[in-house]
């Protein structure tokens, strides 16, 4: 995809499944948040249509498979409004867990996708402005990117508790770009899903998203954006403006 110099001051970047697939470090926290709550393992397939909308989210979310049972017509009604008691009742213990097991094991069962380093090489080359927004945790979001040599290409990091509201909200965005100095119409949005996709909609910033993340287990193709690349490093410029 060829993106115009002369139309972008900055970028900001999406973490999980953008640059990093961290699917592992999750599966591997949350087995050892479930084994302290005395509660089965999941697997890969259950935790990837999970990520991207918040560690909260993603703890609510495979506490409520976990403990999901299937039941008789009947019993339904009372046992969804059971489950959602349980999982208000385990989330406390459970995410204090969950972030001891997750800051254990940051970044070890996790990899840079191929063409990161080079597509945010050529960002830089470009004189564009970056920063990193995430739905993660800035705890867990600021050492993932040092251990994998991201940290450096950034001038601002905003986790998910950053500010009040996450993604697909626009006002992490809008607030990023504040932070870069940048209007949002001249800031590309670079992530994988549907939440960075309408983020960006919603805060009036051009969005590319990559083919290869998570998107909640949906096809990525069929989710509005300005356009798609299989890699980072698939990002292009006019001629022009690399001279």
């Amino acid at each position: 995809m060829t993106l115009n110099h002369n139309l972008l001051d900055a970028a900001i970047v999406d973490l999980d499944g953008t640059m990093v697939d961290t699917l592992g470090d999750f599966v591997v926290a949350l087995n050892g948040m479930l084994a302290d709550l005395s509660l089965p393992p999941v697997d890969r397939a259950v935790v990837e249509p999970l990520v991207g909308k918040g560690s909260e989210h993603l703890i609510q979310s495979v506490l409520a498979y976990v403990l999901n049972r299937p039941l008789a017509q009947a019993e339904r009604a009372q046992a969804a409004i059971d489950l959602e008691a349980d999982v208000a009742r385990l989330f406390p213990s459970g995410w204090a867990s969950y972030q001891r097991h997750y800051l254990a094991i940051n970044g070890q069962h996790a990899k840079v996708y191929p063409g990161v380093l080079e597509g945010l090489r050529q960002l830089k080359a470009q004189g564009l402005k970056l920063a990193c927004l995430t739905n993660k945790p800035t705890a867990f979001a600021l050492p993932l990117l040092k251990a994998k040599g991201l940290d450096g290409f950034f001038s601002q990091v905003f986790g998910g508790d950053a500010f009040e509201r996450k993604k697909p909200d626009p006002l992490p965005l809008l607030k990023t770009c504040e932070a870069l100095g940048s209007r949002p119409a001249r800031t590309l949005m670079i992530g994988d899903s549907s939440n960075d996709a309408r983020a960006a909609r919603a805060a009036a910033c051009p969005v590319v998203l990559v083919t290869y993340g998570y998107n909640h287990g949906e096809p990525v193709r069929a989710v509005d954006a300005d356009g798609f690349v299989d890699s980072l490093a698939d990002l292009r410029w006019p001629a022009a403006a690399r001279a």
